[in-house]
């Protein structure tokens, strides 16, 4: 008899478990179709139409500007392996790029995500894209298509590693770039949903430095929801509840500036917002910080000014806005579900975030 040859599979990559998660993940993506997606599930490529004249869902756009973001995960996707927890990270992946394409001022039209790892578990796998297709509907936007690369020589066994792209679009007179920004405009926050996807490196080692169990329930964390269950709570999408309030101004500028609170918590991000010849001056006490953010704080050790740093201590997404209509805003954010603080206000200045 003949001696078999070597395969693929000999080598680590196995096609048929690959071919059965597409199989798997097909519902997901589909499930975040609209009438601007084209083409059939599977295509070498997704298509979808920037504008359309069908009278029951017309949007055709002026001077449209395409914008676009990239990002990953981070080291969370660590805590999801060793928990087991496969179907929320997904939407991390989303809303670290989502979050980000609003500050524009841009609407998010479809999404595209890859993964990387050792071996295709069909099962993980569709967990995984079950939750960025969550994030692509809490984000109004289609994940039109992806990657999945069995890497085995790269990834050891049981890891993995998340990327997305996500591509919007905006009308270039109502882009958002921080332009506008000036004194005495009025500082709002939306509340975080915890940790979201950010110093995730330093989560795990206080996790481990201070010898704590994801699996135990802490009385601190004022919840009855296990350690890990509170550190896996997925990143909060503020898309739709964002795009709906500018859309209702349909004339007025009301936003000057906005930011995505990720790593470099408020003082590293709200800048990003300012020009050079104004400050953003925060109150401490203006909104209420989740108790998982003390409780890493102690049981890490771990500085207030470190905890600013990495962090973003409860406050997700801000919005610099006229103070005219400071109130009106507010109002509409908290009608839409979210939790909204008066940071501070607009000072002179250089640029840059002061605590007042």
């Amino acid at each position: 008899m003949a001696k078999k040859g070597m395969t693929y599979a000999d080598a680590g990559v196995d096609i048929e478990a690959g071919d059965r998660m597409v199989d798997l993940i097909k519902r997901h993506m589909q499930r975040s179709y609209g009438p601007r997606v084209l083409g059939k599930h599977g295509a070498f490529a997704g298509m979808f139409r920037l504008d359309y004249n069908e009278r029951l869902f017309k949007r055709n756009y002026t001077d449209p500007v395409l914008v676009s973001c990239a990002d990953g995960v981070g080291t969370k996707v660590l805590m999801a392996i060793e928990m087991g927890v496969h179907d929320t990270v997904g939407q991390d992946l989303v809303a670290m790029n989502v979050n980000d394409m609003i500050v524009q001022g841009a609407e998010p039209l479809f999404f595209l995500d890859y993964i990387g790892t050792s071996k295709c578990d069909p099962k993980w796998m569709a967990d995984i894209v079950k939750g960025v297709a969550d994030g692509c509907q809490l984000a109004g936007c289609a994940l039109l298509g992806g990657e999945t690369a069995e890497m085995p020589d790269v990834y050891g066994d049981g890891e993995y590693d998340l990327a997305g792209f996500a591509v919007g679009v905006v009308e270039l007179k109502k882009i958002i770039d921080g332009t506008r920004v000036e004194r005495g405009d009025v500082i709002l926050g939306l509340a975080s949903s915890g940790v979201h996807s950010n110093g995730y490196t330093l989560v795990r080692r206080i996790v481990t430095a201070a010898k704590l169990k994801l699996d135990t329930v802490y009385p601190e964390l004022d919840t009855d929801r296990t350690l890990g269950r509170v550190l896996l709570e997925p990143t909060r999408i503020y898309v739709k509840p964002v795009m709906q309030m500018l859309r209702s101004y349909k004339v007025k500028k009301v936003v000057s500036g906005m930011a995505h609170i990720t790593g470099g918590g408020i003082v590293g991000n709200l800048n990003r917002a300012l020009p050079d010849d104004c400050n953003a001056k925060i109150s401490r006490d203006a909104w209420d910080v989740p108790p998982v953010f003390d409780f890493l704080a102690t049981r890490g050790n771990v500085d207030q000014d470190e905890m600013d740093r990495v962090f973003n201590c409860g406050i997700g997404y801000t919005l610099i806005v006229r103070p005219d209509f400071a109130e009106s805003v507010k109002r509409q954010l908290e009608k839409a579900g979210e939790t909204i603080y008066t940071l501070g206000k607009v000072t002179a200045g250089s640029g840059k975030v002061t605590w007042g």
